[in-house]
């Protein structure tokens, strides 16, 4: 049974809470990604934040992402998985909270990012077609 831990993409960066909208989305131009786990001063997992995010709740808004911060979109608890927890139940997770990343958490440690796309790559193939169905859904 494959875990979280061993599909994962490691080393996430975060945003910090207090950096800037326009911060977050340079590093996600450098990173290639649409998301950004957002961590506090206390090294701990506050939100994601997504470019859509900063598209529809700041930018259209009239919002100025070189002041508005991350931490500001980043809203109530994220929703994550164990590292050493089953694919089965990260796809449960996504499918119930209707997410396609999940951030990966060890102990309060944040150590990956687990996407829909990871466990596509690592899924039977005859089950991918559910899997995108049922988080899609």
């Amino acid at each position: 049974m494959l875990t979280a831990r061993e599909i994962m993409t490691g080393n996430a960066e975060c945003i910090g809470e207090n950096e800037t909208l326009e911060a977050a989305a340079r590093k996600m131009l450098e990173l290639d990604v649409g998301s950004l786990p957002v961590c506090g001063e206390d090294n701990r997992l506050k939100g994601m934040v997504t470019d859509r995010d900063i598209v529809t709740k700041c930018l259209a808004r009239g919002g100025d992402p070189r002041t508005a911060k991350a931490g500001e979109l980043a809203e109530g608890k994220p929703v994550t998985i164990g590292a050493d927890d089953s694919i089965e139940e990260a796809i449960k997770t996504m499918q119930s909270h209707q997410v396609r990343r999940l951030p990966v958490i060890d102990g309060h440690e944040l150590v990956g990012i687990l996407s829909q796309a990871d466990i596509a790559r690592n899924y039977p193939e005859d089950r991918v077609g559910d899997l995108v169905e049922f988080i899609s859904y």
